[in-house]
């Protein structure tokens, strides 16, 4: 297991546009299982390469027992219909927004070995989707709320106890048997 620091509000990586993946190769993979390991120990329903230091177009996801990952991702979204629900992220830990999504999306691109992937996904998941594909743009989800609730958002990651720290690295989490 490769549990690996997530950077935190404030890191420049998570501000930037993420680069197109170009060599499927073992490199890749051991992105994928680094990204893989540290959500599932940092209990996340996705993470994005960026919020590892890397700036590449890769996610995964964990979302309803399936554990996924999508390279060089394009989303679309299938219909109008909308979803509000609270938001997490990773890299703003222990705190919750409102923020809306399209309830449904697909989205095609490619696994570590190059071959072709589309995922299509509603509710749980097409939030997943579109907020670590806006992680690939440099967008984080705060940016996504209104006006006054970003700036509540905002107000209360400045006085969060993790702000200034730049990154912290998940507690791995052990089942008894």
């Amino acid at each position: 297991m490769s549990v690996t620091p997530i950077r935190l509000f404030g890191d420049p990586v998570l501000h930037r546009p993420a680069a197109p993946v170009v060599d499927f190769d073992a490199e890749l993979r051991r992105l994928v299982d680094d990204l893989t390991d540290t959500m599932r120990a940092a209990g996340g329903a996705g993470l994005a390469a960026p919020q590892i230091g890397v700036g590449l177009r890769v996610f995964t996801w964990y979302v309803d027992g399936e554990v996924g990952h999508l390279v060089n991702p394009d989303v679309a979204t299938v219909g109008e219909e909308g979803q509000d629900g609270p938001e997490g992220c990773l890299s703003i830990p222990d705190l919750r927004y409102d923020c809306r999504r399209h309830l449904h999306v697909v989205a095609s691109g490619w696994n570590v070995h190059g071959d072709p992937v589309r995922v299509e996904g509603s509710e749980l998941l097409a939030r997943a989707i579109q907020h670590e594909t806006d992680h690939l743009d440099g967008v984080l989800f705060i940016e996504r709320l209104a006006d006054a609730d970003r700036a509540t958002a905002l107000a209360e990651i400045q006085a969060a106890e993790w702000q200034g720290h730049g990154s912290y690295l998940p507690v791995v989490k052990v089942s008894p048997h």
